[in-house]
């Protein structure tokens, strides 16, 4: 690393330009940068100082860039920006999330992005270019403490300045076109430019640097903090792990422990709230949502088959009611994996409907609009029948039972979603409605087939599909996963890069190697691990925002849902049984830290009494957690903002409950 390569720009508060100049435009000065130690062969650990020699107080944003000759650069900050956030594919326009590229198109195209740092899961932001990565890791936020500045730091997973009040978040940034080279940068303050993503549907203009988002460095005050940056060889994109795994080790902080909470305790709660309050008797199914009125609940009920509040809640709920041997509960999950088996099957497409309201099923659920061919979803139908299979292990290995009538049922189901798989070995995104014809491929989403059809394999003990699922696996493994970039999971997020696919492939991949036993498989799984530990937060946010501001509620271990929507929602908790797994067949250190990290988040993300979230009873949860200003669109009745949602969501709890219960 060259240190001339490092460059300190500043943008001064209430100015009506937005450009950035030459620190000692402002009498700010680098006073050194130091090597801090060089004996990690991945990164170089320095000590900036900057000195204020003027005669006035700064306030606005320092940005510390680090200049970086990239060809076909792809840049990496963690659960924001992944290569280019697919700007290099075609856009429908309907769904905005941030998209880097050289020459923009338009909003949200940009060459440049900046975002406050508690956007992103670690406070990273890298470059990969054929075979090299360099980027920048500081201090996600700032604290006061005896009336300093001083950043935010880390000691075995509990901060060092836990007397010291929160201050000001830092910052990060990534350049595509910055003076003929790339950068990527870390700031004092933030700004979110060109634009704030705070939902898809909701995208703000460049904000004033003004008082709530800049820095102040006082006339003739020195600030000091430290500064990583990476640069290292590596094979391909996977390079980046490195980096994120030096990261996570220094900025970790475990999320808080209940006094009393643990899994049963906890599993109890979250089912009983489910068993209690969202099962509609007389539609057979859970309400999507449940509301807490005073004059009694109000149901949003949204059905469908699986995700988001179908097979996803009941088998998870079967899960629970056989541990925990409640059979009120059990018979509420029979009873809507009877009425799929019964009604869900569309005979033109052998594939099954993806929604249900009155009754009536069909292929138009909430999400059917933001399709961009319409049709069955790969991603429901595959999750279904998994679902469908881990239901019968269940209920075979706790109950004695078989139900034998539902191998009959997804055996056909299996059979057209293998039909449909292209010449590149993948499944299809979408299917039609009328012959089951793959009508839309380059997805994640298919990845749910691969698991349904590898976990039906190892129950049937039948071999017919191996070979499909052998080169189906190496073929998401190729396209998706050693470029770090998974798309195409959830229906509702236009196929912007994601966390939710790669939960499929990581069920799939264990499957087969139980079946196989093969080692290139955990090699796989590993990679995949640390593609979903990307979106993991590894520190505890300071969030400013109730209800979670009040509530003390951690971050970290939770992971963010996709680039497209900035919030944490508990899908992950789901792969806690295949985070063990992989961790204890290689004795893996760092995925069994963020194993651990997983379930104590896991176990203190829901009502533990009556509204401890502002609503609702015991075991009570939403799917919305707001760590960031992300997905902040939730009011009280006052309209000041709400960091979740205010309602029970059953797909939400059962995530957790699958995790901790199979």
């Amino acid at each position: 690393m060259n240190k001339d390569d490092i460059v300190c720009i500043a943008r001064r508060s209430h100015s009506e330009k937005c450009d950035y100049y030459p620190c000692d435009t402002f009498g700010l000065q680098i006073g050194s940068i130091e090597d801090m130690d060089d004996a990690d062969p991945i990164c170089t650990e320095l000590r900036v100082r900057i000195s204020n020699s003027s005669s006035e107080d700064f306030k606005g944003v320092v940005q510390l860039k680090l200049m970086i000759d990239a060809d076909e650069p792809k840049f990496f900050m963690p659960g924001f920006m992944y290569n280019t956030n697919t700007a290099d594919k075609p856009s429908s326009g309907r769904k905005a999330f941030p998209r880097i590229k050289k020459i923009p198109g338009g909003k949200p195209e940009s060459d440049f992005f900046m975002t406050r740092s508690d956007r992103l899961a670690e406070p990273v932001s890298l470059v990969y270019t054929k075979g090299h990565v360099q980027g920048i890791a500081a201090p996600p936020y700032w604290v006061k403490e005896n009336e300093n500045p001083v950043p935010i730091s880390f000691e075995e997973g509990n901060k060092k300045n836990e007397n010291a009040s929160f201050l000001q978040y830092g910052g990060f940034s990534c350049n595509i076109s910055d003076n003929g080279r790339v950068s990527t940068g870390y700031t004092l303050g933030y700004e979110d430019a060109p634009w704030l993503f705070v939902q898809t549907a909701t995208v703000l203009e460049r904000e004033a640097v003004d008082d709530s988002n800049s820095f102040c460095i006082k006339a003739g005050e020195t600030i000091e903090f430290p500064v990583t940056i990476y640069d290292y060889d590596g094979e391909d994109e996977r390079a980046i792990y490195k980096a994120l795994t030096h990261a996570y080790d220094r900025f970790h902080e475990m999320p808080r422990t209940l006094s009393g909470m643990d899994e049963d305790k906890a599993l109890s709660l979250l089912s009983s709230a489910i068993r209690d309050n969202a099962w509609l008797e007389e539609d057979r199914m859970y309400s999507g949502f449940v509301y807490d009125r005073e004059n009694g609940p109000r149901f949003n009920k949204i059905g469908s088959l699986s995700w988001t509040n179908g097979l996803a809640v009941a088998v998870p709920m079967l899960f629970a009611a056989n541990r925990l041997q409640d059979d009120k509960a059990r018979s509420q999950s029979l009873s809507f994996i009877d009425n799929v088996i019964g009604n869900s099957l569309n005979k033109k497409s052998g594939l099954l409907y993806d929604a249900v309201e009155d009754g009536r099923w069909s292929v138009y659920g909430w999400w059917y609009n933001g399709m961009h061919s319409g049709g069955h979803s790969a991603y429901l139908n595959g999750q279904a029948v998994y679902y469908i299979l881990k239901a019968y292990l269940s209920e075979k290995k706790e109950r004695g039972q078989t139900h034998d009538n539902w191998i009959s049922f997804v055996e056909p189901v299996i059979c057209k979603l293998n039909a449909e798989i292209n010449s590149d070995n993948e499944y299809p995104f979408s299917f039609s409605e009328n012959t089951g014809a793959g009508l839309e491929y380059d997805s994640m989403g298919g990845a749910w087939c691969l698991a349904a059809t590898a976990l039906y394999e190892s129950i049937t003990q039948d071999r017919e599909y191996i070979d499909i699922l052998k080169k189906s696996e190496q073929h998401y493994f190729d396209a998706f996963v050693v470029k770090c970039e998974c798309y195409g999971g959830p229906l509702d997020t236009d196929k912007a890069v994601d966390d939710e696919g790669i939960l499929a492939y990581i069920r799939a991949v264990r499957i087969l190697h139980e079946i196989t036993g093969e080692e290139y498989l955990l090699d796989h799984m590993k990679d995949a691990l640390h593609y979903e530990c990307s979106f993991k937060l590894s520190y505890n946010t300071p969030v400013s925002v109730l209800p979670l501001s009040r509530i003390g509620w951690s971050s970290c271990g939770g992971s963010i849902t996709s680039v497209a929507n900035p919030h944490i929602h508990p899908m992950s908790s789901t792969i806690i049984p295949e985070m063990r797994y992989y961790a204890d067949l290689r004795d893996d250190g760092y995925i069994r830290s963020r194993l651990e990290d997983t379930v104590k988040w896991s176990l203190q993300t829901f009502n533990t009494y009556d509204k401890e979230y502002g609503y609702g009873e015991a075991g009570w949860m939403s799917e919305r957690f707001c760590f960031c200003r992300g997905l902040l669109t939730e009011k009280y009745p006052d309209g000041s903002p709400a960091s979740t949602w205010f309602a029970l969501m059953p797909w939400a709890s059962a995530s957790i409950i699958e995790g901790l219960a199979f």
